[in-house]
């Protein structure tokens, strides 16, 4: 089975924040919470890059490893999702995530936020694949219908790009190829303990 990931070429994107608003519309996600936001590294100075941001669904993931009551799993596609019914909202996994994926839903005193909400990658969560209670809880689950995250696929400068790993590393290696230069996958080395050679 491959295995799943994101990659954002710096180098393409254009902070326009199509990634953002395929993500809130396709999930129905709560105003003030972003599952995906565009970062802009060295705003106004010679090197200035967007990149979009979210759960890279790590290969070691650290929210995992911090979790108390253990409501993050790993699919078979490497996908990190969490079981919200099992999450006590102790915000552990905010703190170790280095993306700062994992959110709380709403603000206010600890206790009063609400479980962590996070990027699915399109995957829904537990529940029985395009249920209702699934939708309700988690979004859309795209995977489960053959299709790939909307953030990457409604991406206008094809920076964001989701699918096998192997596969988007190769379109990436052959992007700096051709330009000539690259500023790197970003994120890879953090989240997947790798890097895309040239």
């Amino acid at each position: 089975m491959a295995r799943l990931k994101f990659l954002c070429d710096a180098d393409r994107c254009i902070e326009c924040n199509a990634c953002v608003t395929a993500c809130k519309n396709e999930h129905e996600v709560p105003w003030g919470i972003n599952r995906r936001r565009v970062v802009t590294i060295n705003d106004g100075k010679p090197g200035e890059r967007s990149i979009s941001m979210a759960c890279m669904h790590c290969t070691d993931a650290p929210c995992a490893a911090v979790c108390p009551v253990s409501c993050f799993y790993t699919t078979a596609d490497a996908l990190v999702l969490h079981d919200k019914d099992l999450c006590i909202g102790c915000g552990y996994c905010f703190y170790a995530c280095p993306f700062g994926a994992p959110q709380y839903p709403r603000v206010g005193n600890f206790g009063g936020r609400g479980k962590m909400d996070k990027c699915t990658y399109c995957a829904g969560g537990p529940q029985q694949d395009n249920s209702q209670a699934e939708y309700l809880q988690y979004g859309s689950n795209r995977i489960a219908e053959g299709k790939l995250p909307l953030c990457a696929e409604m991406c206008s400068t094809k920076a964001l790009l989701a699918g096998d790993g192997e596969i988007i590393a190769s379109i990436y290696k052959e992007r700096v190829q051709r330009r000539g230069f690259g500023s790197g996958a970003w994120g890879w080395r953090t989240a997947y303990k790798e890097t895309v050679t040239i």
